[in-house]
């Protein structure tokens, strides 16, 4: 097991902190993160699979330690959070690579996909969405807000913000609640308390109807390209339903699809589980 390095990079003026490790000469493999959370989420992934890859883990923009300027400054949509990680691939060599996405990080890679086909060598998709039946009624109250944008309704989503919320979205459809590490809830909570993360977070819930505007083209990249791919799920997730999963494979007839007796954040209770089939359909 390779040591976890941490580490700042500057993207064109923009710090990015991540997470590295493994040895460069092993395949690369990018992680992405979702909401509320950060790199730390990969905490116990990464020393899984470190002998195996080279594994590079930043904190998505306005997310973690990766800087948050103010939305006068910077303009929170997903093809911004989506060009920064493109250009932050670029300054730390990550030529070719294997992307891991969930949650946010799905339309994050996904758009790097699109946009770069020939460095994509893989992609696991782990709660990560890019189909319409995926979508759970769990939505509606963020489809009220894309459908009519106006500060009652960008006013009730706060709801998904609160540090109860937080903790539901971890231990949802988790059997054993004591799997679930308080730390990872306690991070996230601080990190959405910050002045300003508020409405940073309230701007991609609005942005984040572009993603499912995006389904087609995601889609049309999956045929196009075939990438190698694996959808692995936890079946109880109370946002990103298995059907989602499952649609894979009608654009990708040889994607995996493998399903986990657990939640929304799976990583947390099924990481080994996680991490053998990632090494059994990627590693060299």
């Amino acid at each position: 097991m390779s040591a976890i390095h941490y580490r700042h990079a500057d993207v064109d003026g923009f710090n990015i902190f991540y997470r590295q490790a493994g040895s460069p000469d092993k395949p690369k493999l990018l992680l992405l993160h979702g909401f509320p959370t950060s790199s730390h989420m990969f905490r116990d992934l990464i020393p899984l699979l470190s002998d195996h890859f080279h594994i590079v883990a930043p904190d998505l923009p306005g997310f973690g330690l990766s800087d948050m300027p103010a939305r006068d400054a910077f303009t929170y949509t997903f093809d911004n959070l989506a060009n920064i990680i493109d250009r932050f691939t670029e300054v730390v060599g990550f030529d070719r690579f294997i992307v891991y996405v969930f949650d946010y990080g799905a339309p994050t890679g996904f758009r790097l996909a699109v946009k770069h086909p020939e460095r994509i060598a893989g992609i696991v998709s782990q709660n990560g969405n890019a189909y319409v039946e995926g979508l759970s009624d769990g939505w509606d109250p963020i489809r009220t807000y894309w459908q009519n944008p106006v500060e009652k309704n960008r006013e009730a989503l706060r709801q998904f913000l609160a540090p109860q919320t937080t903790r539901w979205q971890y231990t949802h459809g988790v059997s054993d609640e004591s799997l679930i590490s308080p730390d990872g809830i306690a991070l996230d909570n601080y990190y959405l308390a910050r002045k300003g993360a508020d409405d940073v977070q309230l701007d991609l819930f609005l942005s984040y109807q572009s993603n499912v505007a995006l389904y087609p083209a995601f889609q049309a990249y999956f045929r196009t390209h075939q990438p190698r791919f694996l959808a692995i799920w936890g079946k109880h997730d109370p946002f990103f339903l298995p059907p989602g999963a499952e649609a894979f494979k009608r654009d990708m007839p040889d994607a995996r699809v493998q399903f986990l007796e657990t939640g929304h954040f799976a990583v947390e209770t099924h990481a080994k589980d996680i991490a053998q089939a990632i090494r059994e359909h990627f590693a060299a």
